[in-house]
C-alpha cells in the first residue's frame, strides 16, 4: 500500500538533505571540526532591505589566495521548509580542499508560490558574483549544487542561463549564469511526475508541488512548464552531474531520467549515476564512490580550466 501523504512528508522533511547531522551536544565536536580552517560570514542580504529569507552564509578557507571556484548549495524540503544551516558541501569537506562554499535561503511555497524560489536562487549567484572581488571568488567558476527542491532549482538554475524572465530585482547587469549543476534526485516534469504509477498523491490539494504552483498541477499548464528545467535545455548550458536512487519513494527516478535525455539531445555534458537500493537521500549518497564522483566533477569543472 502506498502511504498517505501526511505520513510520508516527515520522511519527506528528514530526507531531502542527505544524512544532515542532528543539532545536539553530541554533534558539537563535528561541527567544531567542521568549521577548523574555515571563515564564516552568516546572514549576508543578497537582497537589499529583502524578506528574511533572502540572506545566505558563504564559508571561504582561512588560509587559501582567491580567486577561489565557488560551490553554491540549496537545500531542500519540498519547497515549504528547509534551511542554509545544512549545508552539504561545508560538511563534504569543499571548503578545506580550497573552494568557497555558500549555502543559500530562499523564499519557501508559505511565503510566496513560484517562480520566487527560482527568482532568490539567481539574485543570489548575481550577488555573489557581484561581490566576488570583495570575497576572493572566481565569478567564472561558479557551482550549484542540491538536493530534492534544492536539485530542482539548481537544475533550472543551469538550464535556464538565457531566460531573463527570472533575473528580477537588483545587479541585473551581472549574469546569473553557472559553471556545473550537480544535481541530487530533483523533480522536472510535474506532469510525468504524478502521472507515474505510486506517486499520483502530489497531485492532491495538499502536496508541495501544489502548494509551490499556487494551484493545481491540471490548472496551470503554464507554470508547470515553466518550472520545468527541461523547458529550457540548449547546447550551451553547463555540464550536469545527477544522482538519484533507484528506490526513491519521493521523487521518481523517471524525473531525473527526462532531463538526463534533454541534455544528452542537446549535446550537453552530463552524468548519471543511479544509486542503487537508495531511497530519497540516505547513507547511499555518502559511499566513497559518490562522493569522490561529485568531488571529481566539480574539481573538473570549476578548478581544471582556471
Amino acid at each position: 500500500m502506498t502511504p498517505s501523504l501526511p505520513r510520508l512528508f516527515p520522511l519527506l522533511l528528514l530526507l531531502a538533505i542527505p544524512s544532515a547531522p542532528p543539532c545536539s551536544a553530541q554533534t558539537q565536536p563535528f561541527a567544531a571540526r567542521m568549521l577548523q580552517g574555515v571563515t564564516a560570514h552568516r546572514d549576508l542580504a543578497y537582497v537589499s532591505n529583502g524578506h528574511e529569507r533572502q540572506k545566505l552564509d558563504l564559508y571561504l578557507p582561512e588560509k587559501a589566495e582567491g580567486p577561489l571556484p565557488l560551490i553554491i548549495w540549496i537545500h531542500g524540503g519540498g519547497w515549504q521548509s528547509g534551511s542554509k544551516e545544512n549545508c552539504l558541501p561545508l560538511r563534504s569537506g569543499f571548503v578545506l580542499k580550497g573552494y568557497a562554499v555558500a549555502s543559500i535561503n530562499y523564499r519557501l511555497s508559505g511565503d510566496a508560490p513560484f517562480p520566487a524560489q527560482i527568482e532568490d536562487t539567481k539574485s543570489a549567484i548575481r550577488w555573489l558574483r557581484a561581490h566576488a572581488k570583495e570575497y576572493r571568488l572566481d565569478p567564472d567558476h561558479i557551482g550549484v549544487w542540491g538536493s530534492s527542491a534544492g536539485g530542482h532549482l539548481v537544475a533550472l538554475a543551469g538550464t535556464s542561463g538565457g531566460e531573463k524572465s527570472f533575473d528580477v530585482g537588483e545587479i541585473l547587469e551581472v549574469s546569473s549564469r553557472v559553471q556545473a549543476v550537480c544535481d541530487f534526485y530533483g523533480p522536472t516534469d510535474l506532469n510525468a511526475f504524478v502521472a507515474t504509477p505510486g506517486y499520483e498523491r502530489h497531485a492532491k490539494a495538499d502536496a508541495p508541488e501544489v502548494k509551490l504552483l499556487g494551484g493545481t498541477i491540471q490548472d496551470n499548464p503554464d507554470k508547470v512548464a515553466r518550472l520545468n528545467p527541461v523547458t529550457y535545455v540548449s547546447p550551451d548550458d553547463p555540464p550536469f552531474l545527477i544522482l538519484h536512487g533507484d528506490k526513491d519513494p519521493v521523487v521518481p527516478i523517471g524525473q531525473s531520467r527526462l532531463l538526463l535525455e534533454a541534455l544528452q539531445k542537446a549535446g550537453v555534458a552530463v552524468e548519471f549515476k543511479v544509486v542503487e537500493g537508495a531511497g530519497h537521500g540516505g547513507p547511499g549518497f555518502q559511499k566513497p564512490e559518490n562522493e569522490g564522483m561529485v568531488s571529481a566533477f566539480f574539481e573538473k569543472h570549476l578548478r581544471a580550466k582556471r
